[in-house]
């Protein structure tokens, strides 16, 4: 059985959708970040990052989000998460995923979390401010070039609907208006409507 390490409120909620949808066997173990349980010596054995999400295996613990959604989508190809019998087509999906890991959610934590780069108070003030314009500047990409509609890879539902979901879900709390975005809102209001969606987000706002 597959063990997803969570915390509320975080990109883990892409990981548990995905495993909501995959149907696969596993269970979900609570961090609080809070508590600071992130740096636990007992949770830093599982993830020497201190971070969420890691996922435990059969084989060993994976960290960071894309990978883990890879590996939801190849462990259960039977619910065809990924287009995973077109190399190219997939490697957009991890291009996608990658851009929202490495640019997307790196600028949101510019606002939450601004002492990982800076010390200096006015610097941290800095970067918080420029969070907004940053964000909306990656949707308006997002937007421009990358979504396809209905979902983020066309007609087929895949692993970067989740992903994107979450940042979306995110853009109030960063001085964004979602309605400037119009594919993104729509995209929102539709995976809402979705079963794995309801029960994750119920998980996570429990």
């Amino acid at each position: 059985m597959l063990t997803l390490y969570y915390a509320p409120g975080t990109c883990a909620l892409a990981s548990l959708i995905a495993l909501e949808e995959s149907g696969l066997a596993f269970e979900v173990k609570k961090i609080s970040l809070r508590d600071g349980e992130q740096r636990s010596p007992d949770y830093l054995k599982i993830n020497p990052k201190g971070r969420v999400p890691a996922l435990v295996t059969d084989y060993g613990v994976l960290t960071e989000t894309p990978a883990i959604l890879a590996y939801i989508a190849q462990s259960a190809p039977a619910a065809k998460l990924a287009p995973l019998d077109n190399a190219f087509e997939f490697a957009r999906l991890q291009s996608f995923n990658s851009y929202i890991c490495s640019t997307v959610h790196v600028n949101h934590a510019h606002r939450p979390r601004g002492s990982r780069w800076a010390d200096e108070p006015a610097a941290i003030e800095a970067m918080k401010a420029k969070v907004p314009q940053n964000m909306a500047d990656c949707f308006t990409l997002i937007e421009q070039t990358m979504f396809e509609g209905p979902w983020v890879m066309g007609e087929a539902y895949s692993l970067a609907d989740p992903y994107l979901f979450v940042m979306t879900d995110w853009l109030p709390s960063d001085g964004v208006d979602p309605t400037r975005f119009e594919k993104a809102s729509d995209h929102h209001a539709r995976m809402l409507q979705r079963p794995a969606v309801q029960r994750a987000l119920a998980y996570d706002r429990a």
